[in-house]
C-alpha cells in the first residue's frame, strides 16, 4: 500500500458541466441524428440505450466541447448525484445533457476503466451524496467533483484491478442481452400459437383459466432489510427484468406467491410484470398467479399474461386518484382459452428457452454479488492483485 497516493479527482481528471438550458433545449430534439444522455440513462456503470433524445450535425458541431469520447465517465448534476455511468466504444461521439457532468481522465495519471469501478463503492456513493449541495435537491458541480479526495494504486495496478471487474461486467451484460433475445424468442412463439391461431377456442374469463392471489401487506412494524424472515414484495418499485430483488423482508407474511407464480403490480402503475423466484410474501400492490395447484405450466402463465398487458393496463385510468386492478377486475377479464394439448406442446417446445432465462437470471445475481463484495476489497487494497 506504500505506492498508492491519495489525491483529489481535479489533479488526475479534467471535468465538464453539460450544455446550459438556454444552449439546448427540448424543442432542439430531432428525430434522427446524435444521440444525447441525460440523467435517465445512467444504469449500473454503463449507458442506457432506450429512448435517447437525438441532437441534429448543426448543434453537435456548435456544441462540440461536450462531445463524448470511449473512457468518459458522466455524473448525475442533480437528483441521484452518486449515479454515474461509464462510456464505451459503442458511445464514442455521443453527447450529454446539462444535467450531466463528464469526467475525462488524464490517462498518464489515472486508468479511466478503474476510474469508473472506483465511483461505484458505496463508501464513495455515500461521500458524494453527503457533499452535495441543496436540502431538496440535491447537485453537485465541477468543484465538488474536483475536490473529490480519492485512493490510487499504480496505474499497473489499475489496469489489473479493472480487468478482473470488467470481465465480471462483460459476463453480466451478456447474460442480460442472451435474456433479452431468448425472452423475445419464446414470446413470439406463445403469440404465433395462441394470438394468430385462436377462432375454434372457446371464450372464457381469466379466473377460469389460472388461480390467483391477490396481496395484503403485513403490520410494518415486521419489515426489515436484514433478510429476517420471507421477502416482501409490494409493487412495481421491486420489480427487475424477471424476478424482483429482495429488498425488505417481513417476519409476518400474510398472503404468499410460490416459486415461478407470475407476479403483476395491481396498483399504480397497474401491468408490472415479474415471476416469483422463490416462495415470497406479496403485499397489496401485487397479485400472483398460477395454472393449476402445482404450478406446472409457469411458462404458458407468464406469457399469457404477458399478452393481456394492454387489457390490464387500461385500469391505470380507474381509480379517484391512482389506477388500480381489484379481483373482480381480474375475474371478469375475457381470455380465449386454448385446448389443454395445445398448452402441453407449448411447454414441451417454450420451457427449455424460458428455464434458460430463469437460470441466466441466477447466474447474474450470482456475479453481481461476487463483483460487489469484490470491488471494496480490490479498491482499498484488502485483496491485492499481481501485476
Amino acid at each position: 500500500m506504500k505506492d498508492w497516493k491519495e489525491c483529489k479527482l481535479g489533479d488526475v481528471a479534467e471535468i465538464q458541466t453539460g450544455p446550459f438550458g438556454s444552449q439546448l433545449h427540448m424543442s432542439d430534439y430531432k428525430l434522427k441524428g446524435t444521440p444525447i444522455i441525460t440523467v435517465e440513462h445512467l444504469g449500473d456503470n454503463r449507458i442506457i440505450h432506450n429512448n435517447l433524445p437525438l441532437v441534429s450535425d448543426e448543434d453537435k458541431d456548435r456544441l462540440k466541447k461536450y462531445i463524448l469520447k470511449e473512457g468518459d465517465i458522466v455524473f448525475s448534476r442533480v437528483g441521484s448525484v452518486d449515479r454515474s455511468a461509464y462510456v464505451h466504444k459503442k458511445e464514442n461521439g455521443w453527447m450529454f445533457s446539462g444535467r450531466l457532468l463528464r469526467v475525462r481522465s488524464m490517462d498518464n495519471l489515472v486508468y479511466s476503466r478503474f476510474l469508473s469501478f472506483y465511483f461505484c463503492q458505496e463508501s464513495l456513493r455515500d461521500t458524494i451524496r453527503m457533499i452535495a449541495v441543496g436540502a431538496t435537491m440535491p447537485s453537485i458541480n465541477t468543484g465538488i467533483l474536483q475536490n473529490l479526495e480519492i485512493l490510487l494504486p499504480p496505474l499497473p495496478e489499475q489496469r489489473a484491478i479493472a480487468a478482473i471487474l470488467s470481465s465480471l461486467d462483460d459476463k453480466i451484460d451478456l447474460l442480460h442481452r442472451q435474456n433479452k433475445t431468448l425472452e423475445a424468442m419464446a414470446e413470439t412463439l406463445f403469440n404465433e400459437q395462441f394470438v394468430m391461431n385462436n377462432e375454434q377456442w372457446k371464450i372464457g374469463k381469466l379466473g377460469d383459466e389460472f388461480d390467483f392471489t391477490m396481496g395484503q401487506s403485513p403490520p410494518g412494524e415486521s419489515y426489515n432489510e436484514e433478510g429476517n424472515g420471507v421477502p416482501m414484495f409490494q409493487g412495481n418499485a421491486d420489480f427487475e427484468f424477471r424476478f424482483p430483488s429482495n429488498r425488505i423482508y417481513t417476519t409476518n407474511p400474510t398472503r404468499y406467491a410460490e416459486k415461478y407464480d407470475t407476479l403483476i403490480s395491481v396498483r399504480a402503475p397497474v401491468g408490472a410484470q415479474n415471476m416469483a423466484l422463490e416462495k415470497c410474501c406479496i403485499g397489496r400492490g401485487v397479485a400472483a398467479f398460477r395454472y393449476g395447484k402445482d404450478n406446472t405450466y409457469y411458462t404458458y402463465t407468464y406469457f399469457k399474461l404477458k399478452s393481456l398487458m394492454k387489457e390490464i393496463k387500461q385500469f391505470n385510468d380507474t381509480g379517484t386518484v391512482f389506477g388500480s386492478i381489484s379481483k373482480n377486475d381480474f375475474e371478469e377479464l375475457n381470455v380465449v382459452i386454448p385446448p389443454q394439448d395445445e398448452i402441453e406442446n407449448f411447454q414441451k417446445e417454450v420451457k427449455p428457452i424460458d428455464d434458460k432465462v430463469i437460470t441466466n437470471c441466477i447466474q447474474i445475481r450470482t456475479l453481481e454479488k461476487l463483483r460487489d463484495n469484490l470491488l471494496p476489497k480490490l479498491m482499498s487494497g484488502e485483496v491485492r492483485v499481481a501485476v
